[in-house]
């Protein structure tokens, strides 16, 4: 009938025309898949733009190798992201974390070639999340005549000089009153007391800081500063980065209020916060106050973290070889007959005939992976050994 064959039209008419939308989807997905492939392919196989990439692999895509990079690891050994790879590719290899290529050396001929070209071919440099969590004015952010001026900024603080004149006494009378302290208590973490000890030494000599007397606690956002360093970056309420985050913005407002109280007072304070006021009230400055605030923040991190985390494995490296304890005991002893009185001060005379103690603290630095790499970007075309030839503008260097 009529009918029917209207219907029967009708109904191949949108069939003809589901067909025809049906191959546009499949067209369309079929590209986007296409396109989401050779980008998945191009960025676990970067290509070089001027010669051959170390071998190595770069991950999962956008997050690359970042979980495993952030694993926890013993701080006296290689991490075990580094080892793993070193025992597949050998010691130069290619990865990607926090979002960065990365070419990861563990050579120490292309080591010592990085460093003789510091600042001519390669340039200190730092991940986003690094410059997020120590922030943009930070000291390791500068490099060149900025960065000179603030390293001899800090010599002033810690150099020979003062450590011949004062450090060197101060730091002799607090170890000794934070040793009879820590033999009361029988047992102590030695991690926490160093870092007490030397956070609370650096805090009166940077900003006459002292936690006992202040109502706003700065080592406990260092803690939190410390404890989400090493995270992996995602910055929502909960994770160790946001706490990371959280810490060092609680701590830098501590800090630039007691720099904004300082700038209202005529007392000096003898401390390196009024050396810093001095610099920043020049006609001529190069210091400024944001520079002067994270400057004093860095010190204080680097100061205690580090040494605190050099000293615990100082005391287990001696632990574990008693032979080296004797012939420390044997040198210190030799240093305490010497004397007039035995309970006398610590002469510089005394701290540099240490000849033994000083093989153990450089020998221990050495064994310390205090920080297990520093990156680096490359600034030209860099050939190393005359097999790997790339241009690294997009990449960094991890060594």
């Amino acid at each position: 009938t009529p009918q029917t064959i209207f219907v029967f039209i009708n109904c191949f008419l949108l069939i003809k025309q589901f067909r025809a939308k049906m191959w546009v989807f499949v067209a369309c997905l079929t590209a986007i898949l296409v396109k989401l492939g050779h980008w998945i392919y191009t960025q676990t196989n970067p290509k070089s733009c001027n010669g051959k990439l170390p071998p190595g692999s770069m991950g999962f895509p956008i997050i690359g190798e970042t979980i495993e990079f952030f694993s926890p690891y013993s701080l006296h050994d290689i991490p075990p992201f580094v080892r793993k790879r070193m025992a597949r590719y050998g010691s130069l290899f290619r990865t990607n974390f926090v979002g960065r290529n990365v070419v990861v050396s563990t050579d120490p001929e292309i080591n010592h070639f990085i460093f003789q070209q510091e600042g001519t071919s390669f340039q200190i440099s730092y991940t986003e999340s690094f410059n997020e969590i120590f922030g943009q004015q930070s000291l390791i952010s500068y490099h060149g005549m900025l960065h000179k001026y603030l390293r001899n900024l800090i010599l002033q603080l810690v150099g020979p000089e003062n450590l011949k004149g004062k450090l060197m006494y101060e730091i002799n009378e607090a170890t000794h009153r934070h040793l009879h302290s820590w033999a009361r208590h029988g047992t102590v973490d030695i991690k926490e007391v160093t870092s007490e000890m030397i956070f609370e030494y650096f805090a009166k000599k940077l900003i006459s800081y002292d936690e006992s007397k202040a109502s706003r606690k700065l080592r406990e956002n260092y803690k939190a500063f410390m404890d989400g360093l090493i995270s992996f970056p995602l910055n929502i309420p909960g994770t160790a980065y946001h706490a990371c985050l959280q810490g060092r913005k609680n701590a830098t407002k501590v800090i630039k209020d007691i720099f904004e109280e300082r700038k209202k007072s005529t007392t000096p304070h003898q401390d390196f916060l009024d050396l810093l006021l001095e610099e920043v009230r020049k006609e001529d400055k190069i210091l400024n106050e944001a520079i002067a605030v994270d400057l004093v923040f860095m010190l204080l991190f680097a100061t205690h973290e580090t040494t605190s985390s050099a000293m615990t494995l100082l005391i287990k490296f001696i632990s574990d070889h008693p032979e080296v304890l004797a012939e420390l005991v044997k040198e210190h002893e030799t240093i305490l007959r010497s004397r007039d009185k035995e309970d006398g001060e610590i002469t510089w005379q005394e701290y540099k005939s240490m000849t033994f103690t000083h093989m153990v603290i450089n020998e221990t630095v050495r064994l310390a992976n205090i920080v297990p790499g520093i990156f680096r970007k490359a600034l030209k075309d860099v050939e190393v050994k005359g097999k790997f030839k790339f241009l690294m503008i997009k990449w960094m260097v991890f060594d």
